[in-house]
């Protein structure tokens, strides 16, 4: 019986990209609930680079980095493939996934941000991230995110709009605009109901309290 564990937090959506591909996969694993303020001896040990979450501990063999560990799972439990098989399209996968982390930076930025000014500029730089996404991924025969069928991209993405989200009942601000990213928008809908996407998203109250205890911290040490 293979023993897989994952370390992380409930509230990151990068461990949320690690346990929606299992979910997918139906692969059954231990979840391991980390402490952001005291991390586990097993989670330094395992991660002793960067110190944190996701890590995933395949038979005693740990895995860090989001998406390294999706495409890990996706190469050892074929089934549901998130990867296309054509070496291009397969290219194409991992540069979108690329851009979703660079996404992060301007994410991570309206999270620290303390006044309206650097909120609003924050938000500004998202919107050009997502302008890119709506643009470049939509329409017009590509076929970047997997619709009908879940593929990396989505998963790569689907943590980040969920984020947003929250952000958005946190703040009191509006940021998925279906006006300025219609095909962005609708996409995200009908992504978070797919049932193992559905079952497996964070409570939405309790994600948006937490973010407000996290920013009152990160603004008070600032």
């Amino acid at each position: 019986m293979t023993d897989i564990k994952l370390h992380g937090f409930w509230y990151s959506p990068f461990t949320l990209r690690v346990k929606w591909t299992l979910k997918l996969k139906g692969i059954p694993y231990e979840n391991i609930e980390e402490d952001r303020y005291n991390k586990s001896a097993q989670l330094l040990q395992y991660n002793p680079v960067y110190k944190r979450t996701p890590v995933l501990v395949h038979d005693g063999k740990p895995l860090c980095e989001s998406m390294i560990i999706v495409e890990y799972i996706d190469e050892i439990w074929p089934q549901n493939p998130l990867l296309p098989t054509h070496s291009y399209h397969k290219a194409l996968a991992r540069f979108w996934v690329k851009y979703a982390d660079d996404t992060f930076s301007a994410v991570a930025s309206l999270v620290r941000s303390s006044n309206g000014e650097e909120q609003e500029k924050a938000i500004e730089k998202i919107w050009e991230h997502l302008k890119v996404v709506e643009d470049q991924c939509f329409g017009d025969g590509k076929n970047v995110f997997g619709g009908d069928t879940i593929n990396i991209v989505d998963i790569a993405f689907g943590p980040l709009i969920t984020l947003l989200v929250v952000l958005e009942d946190a703040l009191g601000v509006k940021i998925l605009d279906d006006e300025k990213f219609p095909h962005l928008h609708s996409w995200y809908n009908n992504f978070k109901d797919v049932p193992i996407i559905k079952e497996n998203l964070p409570d939405q109250d309790k994600m948006v309290a937490f973010i407000k205890v996290f920013r009152e911290k990160l603004i008070a040490s600032s």
